[in-house]
């Protein structure tokens, strides 16, 4: 995208009118700044910028120094024209034409917060951010229903994918990795809407989850650190917003450095701290409808690449035989999410994504791929109070006749909700010791039997 392009990434049309008294708030929200004095000022000054900046030059510029010169071409074109604001005023719309201009507009902002995981735009007007597992409902808009889509385009555009009328949906990555999806008309009935799962500056590792969050207990910890370190393929199952893929990056941190990974996503956020990783990411369709790469074909080249680990975002077709036959041929100690709502039912997900290679496998054949190449199942849950817990982690123990067995070794057990909305509960273990703690004994990690005593519970 060239200088020019991310300039006009919002031309507001210029109204003739002065600067009524607006609402910026010094702790950096928007409120009130939105009036139309507000919006017409700021076209004027864009429109402006444009006219005066050499645009080739601004190219060479590095993005500080250009912040720094939008602010001083402002500043001084204000003083121009005279314009009647204060000084808050004056930084807020500083602020918001270098976010236009540099940035993804109204919502850079609730980038830089910290606190937002999710930014949910369900139309130019109506924005909702998830802080701590909790919707809130933002005063953040935009200008019009142009302006949104300028800025869809923009992000799409970074990383080579289209959205329009013949392609009406597209899932894309902001350049720090947080995901994205947007629909636009005729798909979406009113008006263009956009979904970001930020993506964390600072990766948590296990001590956040077990201390901070209390998704799970140091003993459950442990044990899963033993799982990766011991190359057993594990299977992390939840619904959406569960903390898969939070999850996935915690345990792929286990990997040693030693080994060869390859990861295959659909939109690449996996944050993988070793030294040897192969980062593999799928193409959808060009304007032709040609050009199409999928999973099951990443999953099949990366066979060819000398793998010692295959970590794939999320699995949800048919390169599940694909990775099922992977994590048999030597490729142990391999990673994957899948969305479902119990142990039992992703494995029932997997049988139907196996169904979808067109290989018309009896159902015991399926069943047994599935158990011999899955030793572990996690299931994440958000509670309704919006906290992540690892409700479960079960062992896949073999087959009998033609059903999957499978014992839990950790639970978490709900016990009800307080006055305050906080779910009560506790974590157990079941009692059973798991067949795999022999082949962790091997690789060093051998679990007290403590550990596995029922008669434990930790909150």
């Amino acid at each position: 995208m060239s200088f020019r392009e991310i300039l006009n990434a919002v031309a507001i049309e210029p109204l003739a009118r002065p600067l009524e008294a607006s609402a910026a708030d010094p702790h950096g929200n928007r409120n009130a700044v939105a009036s139309g004095s507000y919006k017409a000022l700021k076209g004027r000054m864009h429109l402006k910028l444009l006219e005066k900046f050499d645009l080739a030059a601004l190219e060479t510029l590095a993005p500080e120094v250009l912040r720094q010169e939008i602010s001083a071409m402002v500043t001084r074109l204000l003083q121009e024209e005279q314009a009647a604001i204060n000084d808050i005023e004056r930084r807020t719309l500083i602020r918001d034409i270098q976010h236009e201009m540099l940035g993804f507009g109204p919502i850079e902002l609730l980038m830089a917060d910290p606190t937002v995981s999710d930014i949910l735009v369900n139309s130019y007007q109506q924005i909702y951010v998830e802080r701590k597992g909790r919707l809130e409902l933002t005063n953040v808009s935009f200008t019009d229903e142009k302006h949104l889509l300028r800025i869809i385009d923009k992000i799409v555009s970074l990383v080579g994918r289209r959205i329009d009328e013949s392609s009406p949906m597209v899932d894309a990555r902001l350049p720090d990795g947080s995901r994205v999806n947007a629909v636009i008309p005729p798909v979406a009935l009113d008006g263009a809407m956009m979904s970001i799962r930020r993506f964390a500056h600072v990766p948590l590792r296990m001590s956040n989850l077990v201390e901070d969050l209390k998704s799970l207990t140091p003993q459950m910890a442990t044990m899963l650190e033993g799982l990766c370190k011991s190359k057993i393929n594990m299977l992390i199952s939840g619904g959406t917003g569960a903390g898969k893929t939070t999850l996935l990056n915690i345990l792929s941190g286990y990997i040693p450095e030693a080994e060869r990974i390859v990861t295959i996503e659909d939109a690449a956020e996996l944050q993988l701290q070793q030294p040897h990783v192969i980062r593999l990411e799928t193409r959808p369709a060009n304007i032709e409808g040609k050009g199409e790469i999928t999973q099951r074909a990443l999953v099949r080249n990366a066979l060819r690449m000398r793998p010692d680990r295959i970590v794939i975002g999320e699995v949800r077709g048919a390169e599940a035989f694909d990775m099922l036959q992977a994590m048999n041929t030597g490729h142990e100690g391999s990673l994957t999410t899948i969305h479902a709502n119990t142990p039992r039912d992703a494995l029932a997900r997997l049988e139907n994504m196996i169904g979808m290679a067109n290989l018309n496998l009896p159902h015991k054949a399926a069943r047994s791929q599935i158990a011999s190449a899955i030793t572990v199942v996690i299931q994440a849950l958000r509670l309704i109070d919006g906290r992540r817990k690892i409700t479960s982690i079960q062992e896949i123990t073999g087959m009998e006749g033609e059903v999957v067995t499978m014992q839990e070794i950790f639970a978490f057990r709900q016990t009800g909700v307080g006055p305050d909305g906080q779910v009560q509960g506790y974590f157990q273990a079941t009692g059973v010791r798991p067949k795999f703690a022999d082949r962790l004994r091997a690789f060093g990690f051998a679990l007290p039997d403590a550990m596995f005593d029922p008669s434990r519970r930790y909150e």
